[in-house]
């Protein structure tokens, strides 16, 4: 997979479900999200982060997953679509995975979104469906965990972002961070 890469669907809904419907644009506002998400705010939004401390900044506004997963989950049985593990952005084409602390996604033309670490996979996949939280969540040769859910984001600049739209990465300066969970 390249540095660059597409839209492939974009996704948002308004209250707390799993999945989100497919849209034919989303816009994304400066600082706070995908307009009219549930998950959009300056502060944290999942409730499990409420819980631990509500004044907590948002570093989850924007989740992106590759649709390269899609087809990974499929070899072992399983059918997800874009939308489905509640992500805003699905991509093409982008190791998300692979993407350091602090990456640029410019996406379309005028959003920016700044990579801030790896979606935590919770039980509710597989709520979705029974055995797909294992497919998503592995460990590595070393014992370590791997997550594969995809990535969160925050937005640096706002635009309108439509499937078919380019994606261009913009690597930071400096030494790479690797993607913790945030």
């Amino acid at each position: 997979m390249s540095t660059n890469g597409t839209v492939s669907a974009v996704s948002s809904n308004g209250e707390y479900t799993f999945t989100k419907p497919n849209r034919d644009s989303v816009t994304l506002l400066a600082g706070l999200g995908v307009q009219g998400d549930v998950h959009a705010g300056v502060t944290v939004k999942h409730r499990s982060r409420i819980a631990q401390d509500p004044t907590q900044p948002n570093l989850r506004q924007v989740h992106l997953i590759h649709e390269e997963l899609f087809a990974e989950v499929a070899a072992a049985g399983f059918t997800v679509a874009p939308g489905q593990l509640g992500e805003n952005i699905t991509t093409r084409g982008i190791d998300l995975l692979g993407l350091p602390v602090g990456a640029l996604l410019r996406i379309g033309d005028d959003a920016v979104v700044e990579v801030t670490g790896l979606r935590n996979p919770c039980v509710q996949i597989d709520a979705f469906q029974d055995g797909l939280l294992k497919q998503v969540v592995g460990r590595d040769e070393d014992g370590g965990i791997v997550r594969k859910a995809g990535i969160m984001g925050i937005v640096r600049e706002g635009g309108l972002v439509r499937p078919g739209d380019a994606i261009e990465v913009e690597l930071p300066e400096g030494p790479h961070r690797p993607l913790d969970r945030v």
